[in-house]
């Protein structure tokens, strides 16, 4: 008999690609996850893995199997859910990967309205970039991700996963309140923060700046977006910031618009299999009344933040 547990090593083998990648997801050493992967070949009774060189490769038998696994991962999923939809009580554990524009504004709010009305529930926040989280959330470390999508832009369609929106917000230049640029185009010369490289945001960011007709001298690298404004705002640097973030902030900095207003897509997206419990359910809809509270949207609202319920047109997400 095939072990589930094993199966999930085999499919995160697949998702990943090396036993070292799989070891650091799980917390596991490398030898024991090779250990349990030559067990299940055994129990297997064929061939599921051949050696490329140092690494090891999935055979065709290999890859039915994986898939065959991420399947019944998915049942596992479903059948622990309706399980757990018996109950009335909002249980179990979720884990969360958020912005840090959400984390610094609605995610306390949220938790603490979890805490209050689910005290059942354990609520297990981390903060990664969105291309690292939604590829966790295929890999199952995480069971629900608050995203975000730039306009212009979209992510390969991945069909196991269930988007609901949350807010859209908008994205202003940040200069410091000394500064006299009126425009981007004023800023040319200017030196930049933004976010690291191989991020969406630092991509999308320099497509403004190059529409505009120069390419940002970009000096300053961070992901923390408290250390874009204290940069911003002591006249080291200008940025682009998001106004769910600028809202709780706005005395500090000068604000300018960026040419026709864009808007980003805030979203909160999971496995389809684990939509309907409960505890997802309850995350969710206290996410929606953090953002929607006027402490968190009244402020930001002035910046061109606004709480929507309708999809971004041609949207697709991905892990």
């Amino acid at each position: 008999m095939l072990n589930l547990h094993r199966l999930r090593l085999l499919h995160e083998f697949r998702l990943r690609g090396t036993v070292a990648a799989v070891a650091a997801a799980l917390s596991y050493s490398p030898s024991t996850v090779s250990q349990q992967l030559a067990i299940l070949e055994r129990e297997a009774g064929v061939g599921l893995f051949i050696p490329v060189g140092r690494r090891l490769q999935l055979t065709p038998a290999g890859e039915q199997l994986a898939e065959r696994a991420a399947e019944l991962l998915a049942l596992h999923d479903q059948i622990r859910d309706e399980l757990r939809n018996g109950s009335d009580q909002v249980t179990g554990t979720i884990r969360l990967s958020a912005l840090q524009s959400t984390t610094l504004t609605a995610l306390p709010r949220t938790l603490t309205a979890l805490q209050r009305d689910h005290p059942r529930l354990r609520v297990e926040m981390f903060q990664l970039p969105p291309e690292q989280a939604l590829f966790e959330l295929a890999g199952r470390r995480f069971d629900l991700v608050i995203a975000e999508q730039y306009p212009g832009t979209s992510r390969d369609l991945q069909p196991d996963f269930d988007y609901e929106p949350l807010c859209e917000d908008a994205m202003r230049i940040a200069i410091a309140p000394d500064c006299s640029a009126a425009s981007l185009a004023d800023l040319r010369n200017a030196v930049w923060v933004m976010e690291p490289l191989g991020t969406a945001a630092r991509e999308w960011a320099v497509q403004q700046c190059r529409a505009a007709g120069f390419e940002p001298d970009v000096r300053y690298q961070t992901d923390d977006l408290t250390a874009h404004r204290l940069l911003i705002q002591s006249g080291n640097a200008c940025g682009i910031l998001p106004s769910l973030f600028l809202g709780s902030r706005p005395a500090d900095l000068t604000l300018i618009d960026l040419p026709g207003r864009p808007l980003r897509h805030v979203f909160t997206t999971a496995r389809k299999t684990s939509v309907n419990t409960p505890a997802l359910r309850a995350c969710r809809q206290a996410l929606r009344a953090a953002i929607a509270a006027p402490e968190v949207n009244g402020v930001a609202a002035r910046s061109g933040l606004a709480v929507t319920g309708g999809r971004p047109p041609g949207e697709a997400l991905s892990a």
